[in-house]
């Protein structure tokens, strides 16, 4: 499987993943209803301070077949994001992806990342890992 990645909503910047040679920094994950997650390691895998982004899009989306098991949950929440012909039997809500943790919660949706918070360019101006 591949890298869930996305860029933060308040910067627009990636959100690398920790085995990039990018330097990881703090990301949080905000709902609708003020909750918090932060992040200070990202794995690439769509978890956040321990609650995966697609569960939290199916929850906040009201999906129909919710049933509190992460994983199943988590793939209604992709399925929402990623619907087969344009189908989705709900409106979709998701989380904002943040820097600034004084960042409200708003209905933009994360820009997925292109270069999955780990292939990224070596031309580019980063600060790599040190590790």
């Amino acid at each position: 499987m591949g890298f869930f990645s996305w860029k933060t909503t308040d910067t627009g910047r990636s959100i690398p993943n920790k085995y990039s040679t990018r330097q990881p920094f703090p990301v949080h994950m905000k709902d609708d209803k003020g909750n918090v997650w932060t992040e200070t390691e990202y794995e690439g895998y769509g978890v956040f301070g321990g609650k995966d982004y697609y569960q939290l899009v199916a929850e906040m989306s009201g999906h129909p077949e919710l049933t509190g098991d992460v994983e199943k949950d988590r793939l209604l929440g992709i399925s929402l994001c990623y619907p087969k012909k344009g189908h989705r039997p709900v409106p979709l809500r998701t989380p904002v992806l943040v820097e600034d943790p004084s960042t409200q919660w708003s209905e933009k949706h994360p820009e997925d990342c292109e270069t999955q918070g780990y292939f990224y360019d070596e031309d580019e101006d980063v600060t790599f890992c040190c590790d």
